[in-house]
């Protein structure tokens, strides 16, 4: 109990980010610990909890009682009473008896209601007979309901079959705000009443639904159709008119003039049947080739009709045939909106039945939620606690407290959406503020918030500490200090100098590896200087700045043209130059421009005469340009943006090369990588990226390899091998599926997380060795872990040094290879 109290006192005033219940746990372990040392089931560990603080909570209070009933807090909070009546074998039959938590059954319910009405009468006493044809049942009244009203969903059978535990997944709807009035003893006779309204009314509603299946499902054979439908059909039937022309005779009318070809048939088949009327008149039959008439030969009847219609009927039939299944069709209609309205004035009805003002006087809010995620034997577990003060929904994910919604907590506590679900709610009564109202000074009547609402023993536990947490920071930040001062006096140490970097290599990729942003591989250096070469056919006579304005246009001109193509993914000209990925994606004309200038005004080019003039003439323009006239920031940031579409390549492609290798474990960092810096560079544009869904598809794709291994290693039972397994999952999969769970569009990979999921799930029902079996509870929480919080990633992997040449070279060739891949392939 001390160890209890002192953790809540830290939990209210500690300046920790989070605190340490082990030493509370570890005592309750030792309470709690059942003979056969089982994993105890969270309820039953909740229900013996609750006892055990009811015990030392009546030691106590018995202690300091002064001639009076002692009163016990958890009793008051926590427990109330209901009244069971009934009757057993024809004898009737009242018991009041205490509840904590209140359990309820989950299958074949659709929210809380059902639950409590189903768990209020066990038994039908009006229906239920024994063979001596003694009524049994009872129902059961609230006589009490305690201010903390605790529910308790049964989300777990057990499998006959199997002989193991299963989790029910189903979903199960609860209200924010829950009227219990129709519950309560006092109100037991219009309760009654109301439920054998309900009762009629559904056996009624069953009726008419029944009715209305009939309409919406008419036919006597397997196939069924809506009446008003069949009524339509028929009218429509009846309403044709009889076409008795032979498919052949239309053919022969749509076709054109005698020795001419239907323009529908293709080129092969004019080849095989022979030449076509431009080269045989059609006033001589006798040299045109034979053409072979499949409907001629297959001996239809000439009086078929084009379409199902009537063969014989006269004006005055079909005027009293469409004047009744109008007349029919009509009347369906009225009967089956009268029908829908009155099975939706029932609906109406039923869930109105309780809403009047003398049933509305109990309400409860829910304060608190407790779900579960993962199976019947092992999973991980959170909260949703309502802040009354603020008005909100707390999220409490192990040391991760986060602001939530309602819709949030209803997608993870109604079920029946991934394995997540409540398996305890905690309603509070809504009239008592006690339970949620600040409190306040006697003396001063100022609000008492933090440490001020502690007693004195535990607001000085909570200050000491603070005080060691205090000393703590000290400590690390003079530890810090220390480091810091040593690396300093390391650096004033005069060094050698630093050898002179190396030469830039021809090969390297020119937006990775080269201090330069302008550095021109071999392949633009070939590019610049044919386009100079072109300048100077056309205008041999200009001087070196019209050569270089033609040649700029030239090279613009063969860019724009790359850029407006629609080529195959293995040819992405954005990786060939930066102008091709900013007009794609509509860069300014003055970023273009100074790109280009750029790129003819580079050293590489003074290799002649001719070159070095053009040369100097843009270097001179470069150095006109007013900063007024170019944004330098926003031009850093476009050619930044395209080495970031670069580095997004590399990844992909090396990844991808790794994933056809198998090499799995290599391929995903890069995957991952790719996937992320493919997602930012989408955000600013459609045409900054990569197809998304092609590295979402291999991204998952090699998760679900390495699961799959993981998982074979962990069933050989060999202690190395399932250590590399685990190794795999903790380090790999676990840190990923954040990364797949944070956009709930993506329906697959969410899919994808399932099947991880369940695949060591999975395992629990499963005969092991005792170190396996410890080994997959201590793993299971991680994994089941529904927290979206990205955890942080290593450094990106290194990429190698490619020209621009070898880097479409080597993308062109991974891009074919998964164009040869089949289609359910992606």
């Amino acid at each position: 109990m001390r160890e209890l109290r002192y953790l809540f006192a830290l939990l209210v005033g500690s300046k920790r980010k989070y605190v340490d219940p082990s030493r509370a746990v570890e005592i309750l372990k030792d309470a709690f610990k059942s003979n056969d040392s089982q994993q105890q089931d969270v309820s039953e560990f909740t229900h013996k909890l609750l006892d055990w603080l009811e015990d030392a909570f009546q030691i106590k209070a018995e202690e300091e009682r002064d001639g009076e009933k002692p009163k016990n807090p958890m009793v008051e909070l926590f427990y109330g009473r209901f009244l069971a009546v009934g009757v057993l074998e024809g004898k009737k039959f009242e018991n009041t008896e205490m509840f904590g938590q209140y359990p309820l059954q989950v299958n074949g319910f659709k929210d809380l209601h059902e639950c409590l009405e189903a768990a209020m009468i066990e038994g039908e006493i009006e229906s239920l007979h024994s063979e001596n044809s003694a009524k049994s049942g009872q129902e059961h009244w609230f006589t009490e309901l305690p201010p903390v009203l605790t529910f308790e969903l049964s989300r777990f059978e057990f499998n006959q079959a199997l002989g193991r535990p299963e989790k029910i997944h189903n979903k199960l709807e609860f209200p924010p705000i829950l009227y219990l009035d129709r519950y309560m003893h006092k109100n037991r006779e219009i309760t009654r009443i109301k439920r054998d309204e309900i009762k009629r009314l559904k056996e009624y509603l069953t009726v008419l639904q029944q009715r209305l299946e009939r309409y919406l499902s008419y036919g006597s054979g397997p196939k069924r159709f809506p009446l008003v439908d069949v009524l339509q059909y028929a009218l429509e039937f009846a309403s044709s008119k009889p076409v008795c022309t032979s498919p052949v005779d239309d053919l022969g009318a749509s076709a054109p003039a005698s020795g001419t070809l239907p323009p529908q048939i293709p080129p092969s088949a004019i080849e095989q049947q022979g030449p076509s009327s431009s080269e045989v008149p059609s006033t001589s039959p006798v040299q045109r080739s034979v053409i072979h008439k499949p409907f001629t030969q297959s001996r239809i009847p000439p009086d078929l009709p084009m379409h199902p219609a009537p063969r014989h009927i006269t004006e005055e039939e079909l005027s009293v045939l469409e004047g009744c299944l109008h007349r029919w069709r009509t009347e369906v209609e009225n009967d089956t909106r009268d029908l829908q309205e009155s099975i939706s004035r029932i609906h109406r009805t039923i869930e109105l039945m309780y809403s009047d003002k003398t049933m509305v006087q109990v309400p409860y809010r829910l304060h608190a939620v407790l779900v579960h995620e993962g199976q019947a034997n092992a999973g991980h577990y959170w909260a949703y606690i309502y802040d009354h003060h603020q008005n909100r929904w707390m999220k409490y994910n192990d040391i991760s407290v986060t602001k939530s919604t309602w819709e949030e907590l209803e997608r993870d506590s109604f079920g029946g959406y991934r394995n997540a679900s409540a398996y305890c709610l905690m309603y509070i009564n809504d009239k008592e503020q006690y339970l949620i109202q600040e409190e306040f000074n006697k003396e001063t009547g100022q609000m008492l918030v933090g440490m001020d609402t502690l007693p004195s023993d535990l607001r000085d536990y909570v200050k000491e500490d603070n005080k060691r947490f205090e000393k703590e920071l000290e400590e690390w930040d003079a530890e810090l200090a220390q480091k810091a001062q040593q690396e300093k006096l390391l650096s004033q140490i005069p060094r050698a100098p630093a050898p002179s970097p190396a030469p830039v290599q021809p090969g390297e990729p020119e937006y990775l590896e080269q201090p330069s942003r302008t550095d021109i591989s071999k392949h633009l250096k070939e590019d610049s200087v044919q386009a100079i070469n072109k300048a100077l056919a056309e205008q041999e006579d200009r001087g070196p700045e019209a050569i270089m304005d033609t040649a700029i246009k030239l090279e613009y001109t063969r860019l724009l043209k790359l850029a407006q193509e629609d080529p195959p993914p293995e040819c992405d000209y954005r990786l060939r130059h930066a102008i091709v990925y900013f007009i794609q994606n509509q860069a300014p004309k003055k970023i273009i421009e100074r790109t280009l200038l750029e790129q003819f005004g580079d050293h590489n080019l003074s290799f002649d005469e001719r070159c070095r003039n053009i040369m100097k003439v843009a270097q001179a323009k470069l150095e006109m340009i007013k900063p007024d006239e170019v944004n330098m920031e926003e031009y850093e940031r476009w050619h930044q943006d395209y080495r970031h579409f670069r580095e997004t390549t590399m990844f992909l492609m090396v990844g991808l090369e790794f994933f056809q290798k198998k090499s799995y474990m290599e391929a995903l960092l890069y995957l991952i990588y790719a996937y992320q810096n493919n997602k930012e560079l989408l955000s600013k544009g459609p045409y900054r990226g990569h197809d998304e869904e092609l590295i979402s598809h291999y991204r998952r794709e090699c998760l679900l390899k390495l699961n799959e291994h993981a998982a074979a290693l962990f069933e050989s039972g060999d202690d190395q091998e399932v250590n590399n397994g685990l190794i795999i999952m903790n380090e790999l999969i676990v840190p990923c599926l954040p990364l797949l769970l944070v956009d709930e569009m993506e329906e697959k990979d969410i899919v994808a997380v399932e099947d991880m999921r369940n695949r060591w799930c999975s395992y629990l029902g499963q005969e092991m060795e005792p170190n396996l079996q410890e080994k997959l509870t201590d793993f299971l929480p991680k994994l089941l872990d529904c927290s979206t919080e990205i955890k942080g990633f290593n450094d990106p992997p290194k990429l190698p040094s490619y020209s621009t040449h070898e880097l479409c070279e080597r993308y062109a060739r991974i891009m074919l290879s998964l164009s040869r891949t089949p289609a359910d392939g992606r």
